[in-house]
């Protein structure tokens, strides 16, 4: 037995027509051809695989996973089992964002051990890819009791291949975020392997919206957004352990769960926008000061780069703009001539930043876009 998709109310159906609204409006945006899009898709990226990676207490800077999704290495020294953690995540991620072209695809137990190996390939004394054979629980903190305890392991085997027969066919009719949200509660309540389930859950909760194809994926994760705060984190785990009840009880209400997800969504969506506003914002001074500066159109994404927290490395704007290794050399030497970057770091660490006119522009126009705050959907709609 599973946890079955609960009855959607009139504040949840107000929810998913304003995601609907988010999802044809941003979808319209990305099909555009703009150029910092790739620059925005791969940040959005490198989000989910550092949120998610965060919540279990792996955490990398933002240059670091950005680096990993651009196939590099992390400039930052990190211990062994954190880089591999990241990196397995991101091999995972990166398969579940090119199912939206598969032409032959299934849910199958395989395909979630596959992904589940590809997550933890450097560990393998904890079994990836390979069912428990023991009881597992989870404990809020060390030496405290479980908050969770999943279901005995011989029941595992067959309530994955309910889940996947669920995930194939099941509630065609619910709305693509709500089943999503209900394949991450199913499979984090089945814990169905020693380590790993909780990444696994929001990874699976990112493919079912992925083969939904409700949007370019990396635009509807909402990986990113439970791992970058504290409080965030927190009432991720409130809403789980409250649905949950400490044991496997798939008979439970799943309402409140569901309901914390579509909040997750919309938070998301708005963050998403704010990001492609100030993005073609930043973008469009930049050129500006670009041309003033007589130096050449593409000069603009290696200076849009440098905005970013991350900065501009030689190595991934030759790579994005399709240049050699002088050509990259030479636009970043005549942006730093111009002052409008400066150069920090030393060898894999090297890297460029936004100084003077174009620093100043970049703080002043992220001010404005985020100087008002996020909107709760649940609390605007009870006024």
């Amino acid at each position: 037995m599973l946890f079955r998709v609960p009855e959607i109310d009139a504040a949840d159906e107000r929810v998913l027509t304003e995601l609907e609204r988010f999802r044809v409006d941003l979808r319209h945006q990305v099909g555009e051809p703009r150029r910092w899009l790739g620059q925005l898709r791969r940040s959005l990226i490198a989000g989910a695989i550092r949120g998610s990676n965060t919540i279990e207490g792996y955490t990398v800077e933002v240059a670091d996973a950005e680096a990993v999704v651009a196939g590099e290495e992390m400039p930052n020294p990190h211990d062994r089992q954190t880089r591999e953690a990241v990196t397995g995540y991101a091999d995972a991620l990166t398969y579940v964002l090119q199912t939206a072209r598969f032409e032959v695809f299934s849910y199958h137990p395989m395909l979630l051990s596959a992904l589940h190996f590809m997550m933890l390939r450097g560990e393998l004394d904890r079994s990836p890819g390979r069912y428990r054979l023991g009881p597992v629980w989870v404990a809020g903190a060390p030496d405290n009791p479980p908050v969770y305890t999943g279901p005995d392991a011989a029941q595992v085997p067959e309530l994955m291949d309910e889940f996947c027969a669920w995930l194939q066919e099941g509630d065609p009719d619910a709305p693509a975020v709500v089943r999503a949200a209900m394949a991450h509660l199913n499979l984090v309540s089945i814990h169905p392997w020693r380590d790993g389930n909780g990444r696994m859950a929001r990874c699976l909760q990112t493919l079912v919206l992925t083969r939904e194809l409700i949007l370019a994926p990396e635009f509807a994760s909402i990986e990113e957004w439970l791992g970058s705060s504290p409080h965030n984190t927190a009432m991720y785990y409130v809403a789980l352990t409250e649905t949950q009840g400490g044991s496997y009880l798939p008979g439970r209400d799943a309402h409140g769960w569901v309901r914390f997800c579509l909040r997750a969504h919309h938070l998301r969506a708005q963050l998403v926008q704010r990001r492609l506003d100030l993005a073609a914002e930043v973008w469009r001074i930049l050129a500006d000061q670009v041309a003033a500066a007589r130096l050449g159109e593409r000069s603009v994404a290696a200076l849009y780069a440098a905005t970013r927290p991350e900065g501009a490395r030689r190595a991934t704007y030759a790579r994005d703009e399709g240049l050699t290794r002088d050509q990259a050399i030479r636009d970043l030497q005549g942006l730093k001539a111009a002052g409008l970057i400066e150069e920090i770091g030393h060898g894999r660490t090297q890297r460029y930043v936004a100084a003077g006119s174009a620093a100043e522009a970049e703080r002043t126009i992220r001010t404005a876009h985020t100087s008002q705050p996020l909107r709760d959907p649940y609390v605007s709609n009870a006024r």
